[in-house]
Parts: structure tokens; sequence; C-alpha cells
């Protein structure tokens, strides 16, 4: 027996359409990599809902027996005590590989004229918290102890390092991913806090 026309037609009408998903799928793969790999893309940059909005006003206990540079003992986290100068404030951990390596950068960043930095110290113990401080240096103007991540979730923090710039008036100014470098330092964090 021989296939009708109609018959024939709609072989072909069903062969195609086994096509479209595969087709849409690969014109989605094709968008995704253009944006993914465009040139001049910051791989560091992470969105934030937080930009332009008022940080956080979670305080933090501090971290019980760490003592800044003069030997008093360093003050709480608590965005309402940040006197109205602009803060960087810094997640970290002990715990945190890269944190270690963006520490000689924060230390020399807390040395600077008009910077302040505020530490968060996320889920770690207060014994390594002092440990890693203890042997690397304390760069926090103002350090809490975020046990339960409560505060990093409050933050936007999707891991640890990150850091934000918060302005003068409280507001959420930028957001740095993953460790510091001394380019993100130069072109987004400085100009953000000394006006420079």
């Amino acid at each position: 027996m021989s296939e009708t026309t109609s018959e024939t037609k709609a072989k072909k009408k069903t062969n195609l359409a086994v096509f479209i998903p595969f087709a849409a799928f690969a014109a989605l793969a094709v968008v995704f990599a253009v944006l993914m790999f465009r040139p001049g893309r910051d791989i560091t940059e992470v969105p934030s809902m937080l930009i332009g909005k008022t940080a956080p006003e979670i305080a933090l206990p501090a971290i019980e027996g760490l003592t800044g540079r003069d030997g008093a003992p360093t003050p709480a986290f608590d965005p309402a005590q940040f006197g109205g100068k602009p803060v960087l404030v810094n997640v970290w951990a002990s715990w945190c590989v890269p944190c270690r390596q963006e520490h000689p950068l924060l230390m020399a960043l807390a040395e600077q004229a008009g910077v302040t930095v505020a530490g968060l110290n996320y889920k770690d113990k207060t014994e390594n918290a002092l440990g890693f401080l203890g042997r690397l240096g304390n760069p926090y103007a103002y350090a809490g102890a975020d046990n339960s991540g409560r505060a990093a979730i409050e933050w936007g923090v999707y891991g640890v390092p990150e850091s934000f710039v918060v302005g003068a008036d409280g507001t959420i100014l930028y957001k740095h991913t993953g460790p510091l470098t001394p380019e993100a330092i130069e072109t987004e964090i400085l100009p953000r806090m000394t006006g420079e």
C-alpha cells in the first residue's frame, strides 16, 4: 500500500516538531554564552538588590576578647554607631582561604585616612576568629560575631568574603564579591569612601 500525500505531509510535520525544543535550547545557550563571556564583564560582580538602599540595621555582639591596635576592646558591629561616615563592611571567617588572601589589603586600607573598616565575622568560632586576627592583624574599627548567619542573609551575602561600601547616609553604595583586589580598591572602593 502506498502512502497518501496527506499522510506524508503529516509525517514531515511530526519530524520537524521534534527539532523545535532542541532549536529553542540552542538559541538560549547562545544567548547565555554571549552574556557570560562578553568582553569587559567583571566576574566578581554579583548584582545586589541592596545597592542604593539603606544598610540593614542589625547589631551584632562584639567578638569577645578582640582588641584593636591600641589594646582597647574592638566595639561591636552596629551600623547605628558608624557615626555618619563611609564604612567598608567586610564579611569574613577564619576558615575562609580567600579571606586570608585579601587580609593584607584590609590592613592597608585601615591605615588610610578617611577609611573605616567594619567586620562581620560569619559563622565562626570565637577562638578561631581571635587566632586569625591575632596572627594577621585586626583592621576592624568595629567587629561583630554573626554566629547564626542571619545578619549575612540580611546583607544579601552569597559567600565569604564579601565587602560593602556604606555611605555616610547609611546607603549601600557598592558590593564586592570575593577577595578584594588592589584594582577594586583603587577604582571602586576608595573613590566611594573618600570622594577622591
